[in-house]
């Protein structure tokens, strides 16, 4: 009988997004072949503590139980873990993992870097200005999207109609992280791309979801875990704007040096595509918008899972 690889599931996370965290892990530890894998379960907790099937230990335990292991899938959003932390833990530690490495996690992770990168490439963004106090002069025409440079889950995003109710947008998103992001509303379409790097190195793009909202609401973090938003896939673009999502969104994954899997987010829009944001870890439970959109071209998501670890295999290697 074939040895199983012995993986390292790690879930939760010390940042906002820690229940999401908790749900992607809990969804891929179910979804792994247990024929194929040997499944160890570690979760960071809020404080940043770490356990090991849900009791307690040491960060130095939970190294050496990394340490012991074939390939760590970090099922970790958001800081401390999506931006590069738990890869770096990896590359340290020298195991193989799931996803972008150090550098791609934190560009991406922060939306200001991710949006220079986007220019500098020729792809749209929305005209914004970065912020660090509710004092700054903000020269942004309203309506206007406040949000944290490095958070996910839309947490700390607002939509800002009046001077009024900039301040304390600003201060809300700065409880999050020490710099913001104030950007003119961008109307349009919002559609999401998946590039997935296989473990031969080629890529594949999934068909494209289109997230519909309440007319006059964001996709914000109620929409996101409430079931009210509705998506499609696959989204009903053109052949031209099809092509054109899928250009940019494999430009943007190169540029970023992004690894195994990420969502690229756009607003279709009137005057062309412009960039939302990229995730080098989008939510992965099976009913989470990845996962989907694979689905619909026939890739079933224990499939997926394989392919992920076969790529940090691969790419390890």
């Amino acid at each position: 009988m074939t040895a199983r690889t012995r993986i390292a599931v790690v879930g939760g996370g010390q940042n906002c997004e820690h229940e999401v965290g908790l749900a992607t892990a809990e969804s891929v530890r179910r979804a792994l072949d247990w024929r194929r894998y040997d499944v160890v379960p570690l979760t960071i907790a809020r404080d940043g503590g770490w356990l090991l099937d849900g009791a307690r230990t040491t960060f130095a335990g939970a190294m050496g139980v990394v340490a012991a292991c074939d390939v760590v899938f970090p099922a970790v959003h958001g800081p401390r873990g999506e931006d590069g932390t738990l890869a770096a833990m990896c590359e340290l530690a020298g195991v193989p993992y799931v996803g972008s490495g150090v550098r791609a996690g934190a560009l991406a992770m922060d939306k200001w870097a991710t949006k220079l990168v986007a220019a500098e490439l020729g792809v749209g963004v929305a005209p914004g200005v970065l912020v660090s106090s509710p004092a700054d002069g903000v020269p942004v025409d309203l309506p206007a999207v406040v949000k944290p440079v490095a958070a996910g889950s839309s947490h700390g995003v607002a939509l800002v109609r009046s001077q009024a109710e900039l301040g304390p947008a600003i201060a809300a998103a700065l409880e999050l992280d020490g710099r913001v992001l104030v950007e003119e509303l961008v109307v349009g379409r919002e559609v999401d791309v998946a590039v997935l790097e296989r473990a031969d190195g080629t890529r594949v793009v999934a068909p494209a979801l289109e997230v519909v909202v309440r007319p006059g609401a964001l996709f914000d973090t109620t929409a996101k875990y409430d079931g009210s938003a509705d998506f499609r896939i696959p989204a009903a673009v053109s052949d031209v704007e099809r092509k054109e999502l899928e250009a940019a969104a494999l430009a943007v994954f190169d540029a970023l040096g992004c690894s195994g899997v990420a969502r690229i987010d756009f607003f279709v829009t009137a005057h062309g595509l412009v960039l939302n944001e990229v995730n080098t870890m989008p939510g992965m439970t099976e009913q989470s918008q990845v996962p989907k959109m694979f689905a619909a071209a026939g890739t079933a998501y224990p499939t997926l899972l394989d392919e992920l670890i076969a790529g940090a295999l691969a790419r390890h290697r």
